[in-house]
Order: structure tokens, then C-alpha cells, then sequence
């Protein structure tokens, strides 16, 4: 095995992850981060949307693209970044949808690990980034290994919240095979990218927390806390 991932999620994927190319996987990601270019995130972190929110305990999973690409801000969770950190504006407009939905006071730190630790799954397409340079570990087998991370999700579990916020997001999980099977035991929510340059064209006033809140309710399980 090449990597070491959270215990659970390891017995899911065991499979997956003995598969040739997620050793050409690893030994692409090693060989850039002994170029002079960095990765982000850091090693240790690459995993961290796994180990916060094991696969028995996810109810909600929110897709980003790839991570942040400026230094010292992906730390494995789509969309967050670590306190201290500049509040991205992606996640500025998150914040403000988040306080139109459901009150929540803006918080003053974009790292969101209160809500992984819930069992909500913040889960990047590609898992890592060359520093300043998007999309750059795409096409590399990330997205083949995402891929099976939502399908197990689909076929295993029931009635969880997907959020999909832009066309890469409810592309990723629409495209897996069998998704019209699957997509009948979950909640799917999608909307515009939160991003400045699309929030404006659905994204504001999509009350996807709210939303996921009474579907969670409605099949017994406990709530999100949105506050951070």
C-alpha cells in the first residue's frame, strides 16, 4: 500500500488503492515535490478530508475542484484554509450565503475542520496543487481515485447530502456510473460556483445548509452545526 489513509476509509478503498496507478500516482506527486516548485498541501495533509470525517461518519459532502495553489493555505479540506489564513473569496461568499440561510455570524478564520469533524466530507477532485499553478495535478489520476471515493459513498451508504456548487462539481459526481441509481437514496444540491465570478448567477440564495439540515432531520440523523 502507498498511502496511508484513515482506517475506515482504508477498508473501503483497499481495493482502489492497490491499483498500478495509484502507484504512478504517488511517484508523480513525490518526483514534484523534489522540484524546486512546491505542492501544497503538505504530505501529512493531503489526507485530512479522510481522517476528520471517517467513512461511517459522513452525512454531508461538499466537492471543490483542486486546492488552493498560494503558500500556507490548502490544508487538505475543500475550501478551507488554516486559521490565520486570509479568508479566500470563494469562501467570503460562502459565508455570506451562510449567514443569509441560516444566521450564522461570519466567522473572523476560513478553516472549516469544525464541520469535517461533524462528518461533513470536504473533498477536492484533485488532492494536490504545484504552488501558483491551478489544475496542475489534473488529468494525473486523482480524478479517477475521487471518482471511487463518491461511488463508494453512493453504493454504501444512504441518504446523504451531496453539495455540488459549479458545473466540475455536479459533473463529478453525475458522470459516475450508475448515478441515476444511486442519486435516488441521497439529497443532491447544486448551484453556482461561490466564486465572485458566478455567485451572482445562483449561488446566493441556494439555502443549500438549511436544506441539507431538514433532509438530514427528516431521515432521523443529527443536524449540522454551520456555526465556526
Amino acid at each position: 500500500m502507498v498511502w496511508k489513509i484513515e482506517k475506515s476509509w482504508h477498508t473501503v478503498l483497499k481495493g482502489e488503492l492497490s491499483k498500478p496507478y495509484i502507484r504512478e500516482l504517488k511517484d508523480f506527486i513525490d518526483s514534484q515535490r523534489k522540484l524546486e516548485s512546491e505542492v501544497y498541501p503538505a504530505e501529512n495533509e493531503v489526507f485530512s478530508a479522510f481522517s476528520h470525517a471517517p467513512f461511517n461518519r459522513v452525512k454531508v459532502v461538499i466537492m471543490g475542484q483542486d486546492p488552493y495553489h498560494g503558500r500556507n493555505q490548502a490544508h487538505g479540506l475543500s475550501f478551507s484554509v488554516k486559521e490565520g489564513v486570509k479568508t479566500p473569496p470563494s469562501l467570503k461568499n460562502i459565508y455570506k450565503e451562510l449567514e443569509a440561510d441560516v444566521g450564522v455570524e461570519i466567522p473572523g478564520h476560513g478553516c472549516l475542520e469544525k464541520w469535517s469533524r461533524q462528518g461533513v466530507l470536504l473533498l477536492n477532485a484533485t488532492l494536490t496543487v504545484r504552488k501558483a499553478e491551478p489544475k496542475s495535478h489534473y488529468n494525473k489520476g486523482w480524478e479517477r481515485f475521487t471518482d471511487a471515493v463518491c461511488k463508494q459513498l453512493l453504493e454504501q451508504k444512504e441518504h446523504l447530502v451531496f453539495i455540488l456548487w459549479g458545473k466540475s462539481a455536479k459533473e463529478k459526481i453525475t458522470n459516475i456510473e450508475n448515478f441515476a441509481k444511486y442519486s435516488e437514496k441521497h439529497c443532491i444540491l447544486t448551484a453556482a460556483h461561490p466564486s465572485p465570478y458566478s455567485a451572482t448567477a445562483g449561488f446566493f440564495g441556494c439555502q443549500h445548509f438549511s436544506q441539507s439540515n431538514k433532509y438530514l432531520a427528516k431521515w432521523g440523523q443529527s443536524l449540522i452545526d454551520w456555526r465556526l
